[in-house]
């Protein structure tokens, strides 16, 4: 079992910044994959990034690429998500997922364990 915990959601005017974190705890393993998705009122699931956590190989949604950047801490198994440049369009609920694989994907199907998701608001 993998336990997810999402924090540093808020609410934020468009430019604005906010850094999404994940903690992870329970029985991981040594390397692992993580992403973030996101999910807006009325719409299916979005993957937004993802990590592989031993190569640290990213990948990003085209509507997020160079303003958001994934990042895994391995010593505290905190997962991070830098949000800049924030667009309306952005807001939404994030959520942080894992799985076991080394997997390069931005399907949520393919994650096992979500956290309960933090919001996060953009005003124009």
């Amino acid at each position: 079992q993998v336990q997810l915990v999402e924090s540093g959601g808020g609410s934020v005017q468009a430019g604005g910044s906010l850094r999404l974190s994940c903690s992870v705890s329970g029985n991981t393993g040594s390397w692992y994959s993580m992403a973030w998705f996101r999910q807006a009122p009325g719409k299916e699931r979005e993957g937004v990034a993802n990590i592989e956590t031993s190569s640290r190989t990213t990948d990003y949604a085209d509507s997020v690429k160079c303003r958001f950047t994934i990042s895994h801490d391995n010593a505290k198994n905190l997962l991070y998500l830098q949000m800049n440049s924030l667009k309306p369009e952005d807001t939404a609920m994030y959520y942080c997922a894992f799985d076991y694989r080394v997997i390069f994907t931005l399907r949520p199907d393919n994650y096992k364990y979500w956290g309960q998701g933090t919001q996060v608001t953009v005003s124009s």
